[in-house]
């Protein structure tokens, strides 16, 4: 049964930003290396992993286009076509992986970019999908999504404010109240162009939850979207071990990279307490060795009196 417009389950309980660690195409179309990276993303602490189910076919008109890129520090030139082809999540993967990622606690989302393919995920009960930035104005795609999904998260990377008021009002015209990633889609983002403040233009004009997709490879980006933005989203890119098909490009993170990071966000998280100004478990017995308020000696002369006798 579909959550109600606003009930949202994507987010955690205990209010943590939710980590999500995007495969993209470095699963290099291996279904072993798939399953690497879910373990590497669980063990770094992400909350979920993301995955792309698309054909080549259902987006790529002209297959003689070529695209030339570094792979292994050696310069490539392939058709377009092949390389995504290549790279394409295997028919029958996704009940796999779903499991494996169930087996370790660890949320399964993925991209579709057709009605067939966000069939393919609610037919094996993923609960969560996501629509892509490059697919951020394809209304009719939205308006499945919307009708089909519990949760849609929508990443807004080259998108105007228009743009982005125009989706999330698509998406709840069919009955479901979307997440919204704030990113740049440019990889790496420099960290200057991040633009973290739109997180909060995008919340105050929408009035969604409103996450950060990164590619800037950067901690203090980072920190900066979730402690001063309340980003309550965040999204990198995962490989494994440098030898990913996105890796060259410079957006990607590897798992020691980020299990620092994510390390560090839920310690930071835990700092912030309930609040209540008062003595800690931690410093109670320090109370002890506090200055005696009438003669400024350390101890209490309560304490000394006890150590004396």
């Amino acid at each position: 049964m579909k959550n109600e417009v606003g009930k949202s389950s994507i987010f955690r309980e205990d209010k943590k930003a939710y980590i999500i660690a995007e495969i993209g195409l470095n699963h290099n179309g291996e279904l072993q290396m798939a399953k690497d990276m879910i373990t590497a993303a669980a063990k770094a602490g992400a909350d979920a992993v993301k995955f792309q189910n698309w054909k080549a076919e259902d987006f790529i008109v002209d297959r003689s286009e070529t695209v030339t890129y570094t792979s292994q520090r050696k310069e490539v030139t392939e058709s377009f076509f092949d390389l995504c082809k290549r790279n394409e999540m295997k028919s029958g993967w996704i009940p796999i992986l779903k499991d494996y990622c169930l087996d370790l606690r660890t949320d399964f989302i993925s991209t579709p970019t057709t009605n067939e393919g966000v069939d393919d995920l609610i037919n094996e009960g993923i609960k969560v999908i996501k629509n892509g930035s490059d697919y951020l104005g394809h209304i009719p795609l939205l308006k499945y999504m919307g009708q089909k999904a519990e949760v849609v998260i929508i990443s807004t990377g080259m998108a105007t404010l228009d743009e982005i008021e125009h989706a999330v009002e698509v998406l709840r015209n069919n009955s479901c109240e979307p997440t919204v990633l704030h990113c740049t889609s440019a990889y790496p983002t420099p960290y200057s162009e991040a633009n973290l403040s739109a997180i909060e233009t995008i919340r105050k004009s929408v009035g969604c939850e409103v996450g950060w997709s990164d590619h800037t490879v950067d901690p203090g980006v980072i920190h900066r979207a979730i402690h001063k933005w309340d980003a309550k989203i965040i999204e990198f890119h995962l490989d494994l071990d440098g030898k990913g098909e996105e890796f060259e490009s410079g957006h990607c993170w590897l798992p020691e990279q980020i299990g620092s990071v994510i390390k560090q966000v839920r310690h930071a998280e835990d700092a912030d307490g309930d609040g209540i100004k008062e003595p800690v478990p931690s410093e109670m017995s320090d109370r002890l060795w506090r200055t005696d308020p009438l003669d400024g000696l350390r101890p209490f002369k309560s304490i000394r009196n006890t150590f004396s006798s």
